[in-house]
């Protein structure tokens, strides 16, 4: 009877013993596991991309988060003027910018930072900023038409951001075509909201706007003709990175490079956002059923 205590007592230590180890394996491999993985990220880096708060930027800024967080990049996305952004981009303080408009709207950043921030590759062709009015304006078809008509829409146009771009480009609309009217600066939010509160009441309402935007796939809206050519000839989208970000991470440049969105591409995944409850929920229901065209970018499977 104590031969077999003794053995059992053994037995059972041994049993322990070996759990021990087993344990004592298993963690250590699960802590080398998560310090691999720790490790990928960190030398993946970060990303800082400066997003100024245009419904196109929003959209491919959160879209661009996701596929590189997916890709073991921390990704920062930064709220910025676009003032600010070159600023950013030209200290090194901001990575990426995604939205430069050249050559006319954002010229006078071009010419100010030429030389201190690397122009990288047009991503979506064929702009447009203008005055836009909706389609029930049957009367209304140019700027011209405005002219005597300031009444019909309380003699103003509704704007977006004091100081951006387009602000500035409609403020020398207004002199130069002799408008009798007040511009009305807001935000980009502030202003649809308005639009679409004129519009449910199918008020006569003025604003500043661009392409591409969703409103233009969810609203029946139409741009007014610029015979003087203020707002300048269609142009292109590219993205710009501070100097030095393509030896930094190559691999994110060069998946940039290969970025393009044409109309209907943009559209939707602008659309994708609006609809959504947040903007990464968005970004991530079109990145989800557009893996092939992801795939063409970063030559890679998501």
């Amino acid at each position: 009877m104590r031969n077999f205590s003794l053995k059992k007592a053994c037995s059972i230590l041994f049993l322990i013993s070996l759990i021990l180890v087993l344990t004592a394996c298993g963690g250590e491999s699960t802590e080398n596991n998560n310090n691999e993985a720790a490790e990928t990220t960190d030398e993946k880096g970060s990303i800082t991309i400066g997003m100024n708060n245009w419904a196109e930027n929003v959209a491919v800024s959160n879209m661009w988060k996701i596929i590189l967080e997916e890709k073991g990049y921390e990704v920062e996305l930064q709220p910025v003027e676009k003032a600010i952004l070159y600023e950013g981009l030209s200290a090194g303080d901001l990575d990426i910018g995604m939205e430069i408009w050249l050559p006319n709207t954002d010229k006078p950043f071009y010419e100010k930072h030429e030389d201190d921030i690397d122009w990288r590759d047009t991503w979506y062709e064929g702009t447009d900023l203008a005055l836009v009015v909706p389609s029930y304006m049957e009367d209304i078809n140019s700027i011209e038409d405005l002219v005597g008509n300031e009444e019909q829409f309380d003699s103003e146009i509704i704007g977006i951001d004091p100081g951006s771009s387009i602000m500035g480009l409609t403020e020398e609309v207004v002199d130069q075509y002799g408008l009798n009217i007040n511009l009305i600066g807001s935000s980009e939010p502030s202003m649809i909201a308005e639009l679409q509160n004129r519009m449910e009441a199918e008020e006569p309402v003025v604003v500043t706007l661009w392409k591409p935007h969703w409103t233009f796939a969810e609203m029946d809206l139409k741009i007014l003709e610029d015979s003087k050519k203020i707002y300048g000839e269609s142009e292109n989208i590219s993205y710009a990175a501070r100097l030095g970000l393509d030896e930094d991470q190559p691999e994110v440049v060069e998946w940039f490079d290969n970025f393009m969105l044409n109309d209907e591409q943009l559209g939707s995944l602008m659309a994708s956002l609006n609809e959504a409850e947040t903007e990464e929920q968005g970004a991530q229901v079109w990145i989800d059923n557009h893996q092939d065209l992801i795939e063409e970018w970063t030559g890679t499977e998501q």
